[in-house]
């Protein structure tokens, strides 16, 4: 798998972040290309900011069991995948200003590299290492790049 940790990947993504425009179609699912992109920005704010309510500790141990393989394991992401209520785009996203958020989310990941995410807190699956971070974060953007054809 690819690494958001590395320069020349990143630079990939964002290659591919840059051929999607404002009509940009998917090629399945629901959501527009501006809500996509603001739905692949909740991941990052979950790591980064804090404007998502963390699950209790019932939750919590029930996403672990049962969600946390799936999300942070090796095997790439079925097309219509059901989603947590938290990433669910309703309304209008502005396209330009979800792509900067992106864009400087993948940015500051790369920079501050894979060490900084060596076990740290995941929002919903608890304590991470470099490489569930990387494959949550990796497989969750090429799948929906892939859903609109880039």
């Amino acid at each position: 798998m690819k690494s958001v940790f590395n320069q020349e990947d990143v630079l990939e993504i964002i290659h591919r972040i840059q051929k999607l425009n404002a009509d940009s179609r998917a090629l399945w699912g629901k959501m527009d290309v501006a809500q996509m992109l603001a739905h692949c920005n909740v991941t990052y704010e979950m790591a980064y900011e804090n404007v998502h309510p963390k699950p209790n500790a019932l939750m919590r141990f029930i996403l672990k069991l049962f969600v946390k393989n799936k999300v942070v394991g090796e095997n790439t992401y079925p097309k219509n995948n059901p989603t947590a209520p938290q990433f669910v785009i309703k309304g209008e996203k502005n396209f330009e200003t979800e792509k900067k958020r992106l864009i400087s989310y993948l940015q500051k990941t790369q920079q501050l590299g894979e060490n900084h995410f060596e076990g740290k807190e995941s929002h919903s699956f608890g304590s991470l290492n470099k490489t569930e971070w990387n494959n949550m974060f990796y497989k969750h953007l090429d799948h929906h790049l892939t859903q609109f054809g880039v």
